[in-house]
């Protein structure tokens, strides 16, 4: 059995602290550079920086929670081509490029795949849920724009009560920009390596404010040009007492997607890791959303908010990973609204006394899947052919309706600790519509022969889901500089409306639980005046896993357990020079035994795939001038095992970004990003699978200038 991380005793006492979060990333974007590690900067300037956890701006240094605010770089984006520039900055995240704006994601956790896999991580937008219940999908974040957000907020670990389902790992939420702190006019055009270009333009007059972006990425490998536009909308309005803040946004993506490189080390040869397997593979997505949210608050911190959000979303795409390569469609239309009141008493918790809050979440969604292929499968042995056959495989109609109320006290113990303790209880129905013959046989009915055909398709069902999540946080002071904070927690997803109605071969009911995860953390952050430190340590249990087991059923009663350790340091070395870094070690190991699709065994104690044990970015920034930065990052993902019998290991990888940036006056910036510094060859994502090694590679040394205009 490997050996635990840490020595019997003080795992032991992880049992009680388990898993100092802090991340002062949310420091960092009050730094010019934007970091996400942690911000030497005074406990005064702390208080400026504003996060929202709890859904209200709060002061950062109040915030006891494993929270990373990761703001605009010295280039004045989040991100120039993927979002994964940015999130790989804050501990404890991983996101791996796929082909174009896919991606595969990690926030302590394994990277994880398969059906499931983007319902461990809640993607919001302004608070916002980007998809109902049970309907996400991996590559969910293209949909926000986090190029142009004022912020991008990372919770690790899971969510608050606000939060609800798919709060499990983590929580993501791009925060657009306020239009009273947009400046009047911006234009931005950029160029770059394999064909690159775009345009941003933003304009506001302080309460009314619209901003866009149009990209196209010719890919560094062969056909894989990537387009995406996307348009945003903001009105800021005094109303009845309080304040209105409505928001649209419109996102499209049309992909020609590059799929796997195969065989051991293919990306680092120099025609492989440029050719693409599957040139006929694309992606095409659009996105709508409406919110509103509407606030009022008095001086004695008393709080109502109002806030719903309609969305639409469709996709369609060619499973050019699959035997038969099928395509299918899916979309949504949903609607959630959320009401929250938000008390004080005997002056709240600044004053000694109490806080409580309670709140409504309510949430209706219309969704479909077709999943449809054109001819008969040519790849593979004459018995995988003869099971996927020709012609529609899955159609399918489900109805969402899910409802949860949340509540929380806050009060105080002493001068210097600070409690809230909160729970949740969401009731979550799946109304299945099954529009094609149930079983597993073709369209027409027939049989496959000489095995049952692989897609089978249940009869109409009706599915509930019950999950109850408490919470605890404490936070203690340690003079002007330092503070302790303690948080256990629960965190759940209910299967995602793909795991229950799209099974295989001979399955007709998948019987399947909510996942459930228990998270222990304690954390401790300082700050002096050039100076600031951070550790956190983690300690997780998940339960319910749903995976798909030897004869192809989607089965619940996996386990897994996440422990590690995360360290920031920030250092303003000298008044020009300042050094961040951020690093993980943690474990991510099966708790259980099976054998699974594919062949594999899975072995209690053992590493779960694709979950490296150290992340680690450097980040030196050279300020000599008020209008000149330059910023050199380094990234390390260290090995990890690339198939669950931990057989094949994978070194993984060193990366450095270099980004400079120039104000040769107050209107104008120019600024230049080289990706893959030294021209290295790696892979953003290995995996060993079907016999045999396949990568996505990364993009060689790659130069983007960028043009920006702004008028005040």
């Amino acid at each position: 059995m490997p050996r635990p991380i840490l020595p019997r005793r003080a795992r032991a006492a992880l049992g009680l602290l388990a898993a100092l979060t802090v991340n002062t990333a949310s420091v960092a974007s009050a730094t010019a550079a934007g970091s996400s590690s942690a911000a030497a900067l005074p406990a005064d300037v702390l208080d400026e920086v504003v996060v929202t956890a709890q859904r209200r701006p709060e002061a950062w240094s109040r915030v006891g929670a494993s929270l990373s605010r990761i703001g605009p770089g010295i280039t004045g984006v989040i991100d120039l081509t993927h979002a994964a520039e940015a999130l790989n900055r804050a501990p404890g995240v991983l996101m791996q490029r796929g082909s174009g704006q896919e991606s595969l994601l990690a926030i302590r956790s394994p990277v994880l795949t398969g059906a499931g896999a983007c319902g461990a991580f809640l993607m919001l937008e302004d608070g916002f849920p980007l998809r109902p219940v049970g309907f996400c999908n991996v590559n969910q974040l293209f949909e926000a724009d986090t190029s142009q957000a004022a912020a991008i907020e990372v919770l690790r670990g899971p969510g608050t009560a606000l939060h609800g389902a798919r709060a499990v790992h983590g929580v993501i939420n791009v925060i657009s920009p306020d239009p009273a702190a947009m400046p009047q006019t911006r234009y931005a055009a950029t160029a770059g390596s394999d064909d690159f270009a775009g345009l941003e333009f933003l304009a506001s007059d302080g309460r009314s404010a619209a901003w866009g972006l149009w990209r196209h990425d010719g890919g560094f490998r062969a056909d894989s040009p990537v387009r995406e536009a996307k348009l945003n909308l903001a009105h800021v309005t005094d109303l009845a007492g309080g304040s209105l803040r409505l928001r649209g946004a419109a996102v499209r993506l049309d992909q020609e997607t590059a799929g796997f490189v195969r065989g051991f080390e293919a990306y680092r040869d120099p025609v492989l890791r440029r050719s693409n397997p599957n040139p006929e593979a694309f992606r095409d997505a659009d996105a709508l959303r409406l919110s509103g949210e509407w606030v009022r608050e008095d001086e004695s911190g008393a709080r109502d908010e109002w806030r719903g959000i309609l969305r639409r979303s469709r996709m369609e795409f060619l499973q050019h990973f699959l035997l038969g390569k099928p395509l299918e469609r899916n979309g949504q239309q949903s609607l959630a609204v959320s009401f929250a009141r938000t008390r004080s008493i005997d002056g709240g918790v600044e004053a000694g006394g109490l806080e409580w809050r309670v709140g409504l979440d309510a949430e209706v969604a219309d969704t479909f899947l077709l999943e449809v292929q054109d001819g008969p499968t040519l790849e593979g042995s004459a018995i995988a052919r003869a099971i996927r056959p020709a012609g529609r495989h899955y159609d399918y109609q489900v109805d969402v309706q899910a409802l949860a109320a949340h509540g929380s006290v806050a009060g105080t113990l002493g001068a210097r600790t600070d409690w809230r303790l909160s729970a949740r209880l969401d009731r979550t129905h799946y109304a299945y519509d099954n529009r094609m013959r149930d079983g597993a046989t073709t369209e027409d009915g027939t049989p496959c022969t000489p095995a049952p055909c692989l897609y089978s398709r249940p009869a109409d069902r009706d599915d509930r889901f019950v999950d109850f999540t408490p919470r605890l946080d404490l936070r203690h002071r340690i003079g002007e500089r330092a503070q302790l904070h303690f948080i256990a927690s629960d965190g759940f997803r209910p299967p995602e409306i793909t795991e229950l109605y799209r099974l295989q071969r001979n399955q007709s009911v998948a019987d399947l639980d909510s996942e459930r995860l228990t998270a222990l953390e304690a954390g401790w952050r300082y700050a002096a005046s050039d100076i600031a430190a951070a550790v956190a340590l983690f300690s997780q249990r998940k339960r319910n896993v749903i995976l798909r087991d030897a004869n192809g059923f989607n089965v619940t009663g996996g386990r897994t357990r996440h422990e590690g350790l995360e360290v920031e340091l920030g250092w303003q070395a000298w008044p020009t020079l300042r050094l961040d870094v951020a690093g993980t070690y943690a474990r991510h190991r099966y708790d259980f035994d099976a054998a699974i699709e594919g062949g594999e065994t899975i072995v209690k104690g053992r590493d779960i795939d694709t979950a490296p044990r150290q992340l680690w970015t450097t980040t030196a920034t050279w300020t000599p001038r008020d209008d000149w930065q330059a910023a050199l990052e380094w990234r390390r993902v260290g090995p990890y095992f690339a198939d669950a019998a931990n057989t094949r290991r994978h070194p993984g990888h060193d990366v450095a970004h270099l980004r400079v940036s120039a104000r040769p006056t107050p209107r104008w910036r120019v600024s230049l990003e080289i990706e893959n510094l030294t021209d290295v060859r790696y892979a953003d994502r290995a995996d060993f699978a079907q016999g045999d090694w396949r990568y996505f590679p990364a993009r060689g040394r790659s130069a983007f200038v960028t043009v920006v205009w702004r008028r005040e």
